[in-house]
Formats: structure tokens, sequence, C-alpha cells
């Protein structure tokens, strides 16, 4: 079973905005979209870009590096030249508390 650690609370990622956390110094990017939650690990799989700085547009983020894009949901590479997915991690809201499963 998944361990689940609080990374952020809800009103710290507004709407259609992402941030950057860590867990055990590894980046991973938190997307509001639509009012749900997405977590994705924050570097690009195709030159280490910084997603987390990157733009979101609608359900996708587009690393800042070379404008490859990824869904939030999935983490599929959706847009070259990125063409493998980044991970993503299941997230669970509990009051104003964000807590995603730790990678």
């Amino acid at each position: 079973m998944a361990e689940f650690v609080k990374v952020a609370r809800v009103d710290d990622v507004p709407p259609d905005a992402m941030i950057t956390v860590d867990i055990d110094s590894r980046p991973i990017v938190l997307a509001n979209v639509n009012g749900t939650i997405y977590a994705f690990d924050g570097l690009c799989t195709h030159a280490g870009g910084p997603l987390g700085e990157g733009l979101l547009i609608g359900d996708m983020v587009e690393c800042p590096f070379h404008g490859g894009q990824f869904d939030v949901r999935t983490g599929a590479a959706v847009a070259l030249p990125a063409f493998e997915g980044v991970p993503v991690y299941e997230v669970r809201i509990d009051g104003n508390d964000i807590t995603v499963a730790r990678p």
C-alpha cells in the first residue's frame, strides 16, 4: 500500500496553476485543473526541464526548455520532442491538506 505524504494545502494551488513540491528531494508538480489536483514528476523526460516552471494549458503542461507537452492526468507525452511520459502520483485531499503517494 502506498504511503501518502502531506505536501501542501489546497489553497496553495489556485485554479489553473501549478506549484512544485519536494518528496524525498524529488521535484513533484501539483497542478489544479478545474478544481482537481494532479501530481506528476517535475522533470521533463526529454531534457530534464523543470515542468513546474512550464505552462499549464488546460490539462497539458508544456516544458519551458523545448516545448514538449504532457497530459497532467496520465503523464503521457503528447507533443514532441518528448516521447516518453512522466510518472504520475495518486493525490488525496484531506480537508484542506493535499497528500501525495510517495514515489
